[in-house]
Order: C-alpha cells, then structure tokens, then sequence
C-alpha cells in the first residue's frame, strides 16, 4: 500500500488538478472575505471576532469544495482507464483492489488537508482582524470543525467518485454531479429533518456548524457511514467487471 500512496503522490505532484482545488479554497475564502466587508445595514460582518471561520466553512462546503473533491478523486481512478495505462499495469502485476483503495486514501488524505488549508486562511484573517478576541478554546474548535467536515465530506461525496468510475464517464461528470449534490443541501439545510439525513448538510451538523441532538449526530454519522459502504460496494463491481 505504501508503494502504491508514495507512486499516487509522485502523480500527483505534476498534476495541474490539484492547482486548481488550491486555488477554490483560495476563492472561497476570498469571496466570504468580500462579502463579510460589505453590509447595507449596521457594521461590516467581519468585525464580528469568528465571524470569517465561521460562514467560510458552510459555504466552502455547499458551493465548492465537495465538488472539486469528487473531482480529484475521480480522475485518479478514471485516469489509468482514460490514459490506456490499466492494461500495462495489470501486466507488472499490479493488484487493482489495493491501487484502488490507495486512490480513495489519498482522496480521503487531500479532503482533510483542504479543509485544514481553509481553516488556516479563514484563521489568519481572523488573526489580522481579531487577535485579541481569539481565545484557546475558540481555534480549537474551528479546528476540530474543519478537521470533521474534511472527513464527512469524502465520505459525503465518495459514492459519486466510485458511480463516475463505475460508468467509465468522464472525471469531469464527478464535478457537476457534486456540484448539484452540494448546493441542494442549501435547502435540506433548512429543515431538521432533512439536515439531519441529507450527506452534505449532515456533515455540516457532526462538524458543528450548527446546534444539534446526540440522536441526530448518530442518525447522520450511519447516513455518512452508509455512504462510504455505498462506494465500496460499487468500487467492487468496478474490478469485477474489469475483470469479466
């Protein structure tokens, strides 16, 4: 496996994908920036100390972030089909479960590290605005959120990587797909009910974004958990019918 994660990073490292989610989180965290500056009524939102960390994350989160994650991911797996370079690998022999796996880790990897790379831009404009109304306990927090959401939202956005592979689509269908997929939670969002049980806005309530019941946390961890079994399930029958 760790031949497989360090073969992945070397991928990786030429790879202009992975400017590109760089540069959505920059964006992101531009426009909540801009956008907490400029107020038609009472003060700007931003000389409010955790209000920068605290509509960054929502918003990375229904707009942007889950997509150009399904899309990172995608096109690590779709990329050996679409380059015709699966048939040589499988030639050395190379074990197609384990190469697929190391794919989805370092996914799972990379979506934790864009959200810490978030919380380390909305946490340094805080720090400019609001150093001496930051507290301990407050960055901590943040900290955990971002570090929860990173992980929820692979798991949110995992069956979309393996149904895009499964199909042998283009990576690029992964990117629309959860693009749609995200912004519904804008409304799911709205309901308690729907929150609760809806991947991308459950991910947001176990981050703590907002105020929920330990029942729910519990309702919407099985619902995140059943979708990380979903893309199992359906990466399996991606190797099984390779293999046929």
């Amino acid at each position: 496996m760790k031949i497989f994660l360090w073969a992945e990073c070397q991928k990786l490292r030429r790879l202009s994908l992975l400017l590109l989610t760089i540069f959505a989180v920059c964006g992101i965290a531009f426009m909540v920036f801009i956008g907490g500056k400029s107020t038609d009524y009472g003060p700007p939102y931003l000389e409010e100390a955790g209000w920068y960390m605290t509509m960054t994350q929502p918003w990375a989160t229904l707009l942007v972030l889950p997509a150009v994650i399904a899309l990172l991911g995608s096109y690590m797996i779709c990329r050996e089909a679409e380059d015709d370079t699966l048939k040589s690998l499988l030639l050395v022999p190379v074990s197609e479960t384990r190469l697929t796996a190391a794919k989805m880790l370092l996914t799972f990897v990379f979506s934790i590290l864009l959200y810490l790379l978030l919380f380390a831009i909305t946490f340094l404009g805080e720090a400019i605005l609001h150093i001496h109304a930051l507290s301990t306990n407050m960055v901590l927090h943040f900290l955990k959120s971002y570090f929860l959401e990173g992980i929820c939202v692979f798991l949110a956005v995992s069956p979309i990587i393996a149904l895009v592979a499964y199909w042998k689509k283009s990576y690029w269908l992964a990117l629309v797909l959860a693009e749609i997929y995200s912004f519904a939670g804008l409304f799911t969002s709205m309901s308690n009910t729907l929150r609760t049980f809806y991947p991308v806005s459950a991910a947001l309530g176990i981050a703590g974004y907002y105020e929920t019941t330990g029942l729910a946390r519990i309702q919407s961890s099985l619902v995140l958990l059943a979708c990380g079994g979903i893309s199992v399930l359906i990466l399996r029958k991606l190797k099984h019918g390779r293999d046929e």
